[in-house]
This record gives C-alpha cells, sequence and structure tokens, in this order.
C-alpha cells in the first residue's frame, strides 16, 4: 500500500506564500503522474496542479499563474510552491497520483490518500 505524507500547511495571510511537500512511499514513482489536491468541507476533491512523469504540467485555472508544482524522483517528493495566496485557497491540501493510488479492501477498489495538510489563508 501507498504511503503518501503531505506537509507545509500553516496560517498565511491573504498575498503571502507557502511550499507544501508530499514524500510518496511504496510506489514506483518515477513513473507516476502526479498531482496536488485541495478539498474544502460540504465540496470534492478537486485536483489543482498536475505534473507528468515526463515533466508536462497542468494547473486549474483558479490557480494557473500563481502554483507551481514540482518532483524530485530522487526523494519520492512532489512540492506545491504556492504564491500570492487568497482566502478562497483556504482548504486541505493533498498529493496523490492521478489517478489516485488504491487499494483493494474486501473485494473494493479504495483510494488512498494521506492525512492531507491544512492551508488556511485570511483576509
Amino acid at each position: 500500500q501507498v504511503q503518501l505524507v503531505e506537509s507545509g500547511g500553516g496560517l498565511v495571510r491573504a498575498g503571502n506564500s507557502l511550499n507544501l511537500s508530499c514524500v510518496v512511499l511504496g510506489s514506483r514513482f518515477s513513473t507516476d503522474n502526479m498531482g496536488w489536491y485541495r478539498q474544502v468541507p460540504g465540496k470534492q476533491r478537486e485536483l489543482v496542479a498536475r505534473l507528468s512523469f515526463r515533466g508536462e504540467t497542468r494547473y486549474a485555472d483558479v490557480v494557473e499563474g500563481r502554483f507551481t508544482i514540482s518532483r524530485d524522483n530522487t526523494k519520492n517528493t512532489v512540492d506545491l510552491q504556492m504564491n500570492r495566496l487568497k482566502h478562497e485557497d483556504t482548504a486541505v491540501y493533498y498529493c496523490n497520483r492521478d489517478p489516485p493510488f488504491f487499494s483493494v479492501r474486501d473485494g473494493r477498489q479504495v483510494d488512498d490518500w494521506g492525512q492531507g495538510t491544512e492551508v488556511y489563508v485570511s483576509l
């Protein structure tokens, strides 16, 4: 089973920056397309940044130009540099593969997620 450990979240003022980091254990990683997702209470988790194993990036419109995803295949880490943060960026952030890693439990496919890291951007 893959383990995902996110860190780097916190409380910041709007306009400031944060860098999130994620260690991925138990996967090949270098051949995985990786992403950062976020979720706010009452809403579905959304993919905000994606980095393919070939180095191609894709961002959600709401973060384009402000967030940068990167990876280090020697350390099995994927980072998210978030600049010019907005209150609307407040969420729990998760890293995962795109599509997410999964396990089979009791014959059912269940997505594997880490604990996430909380980001709160004050006005």
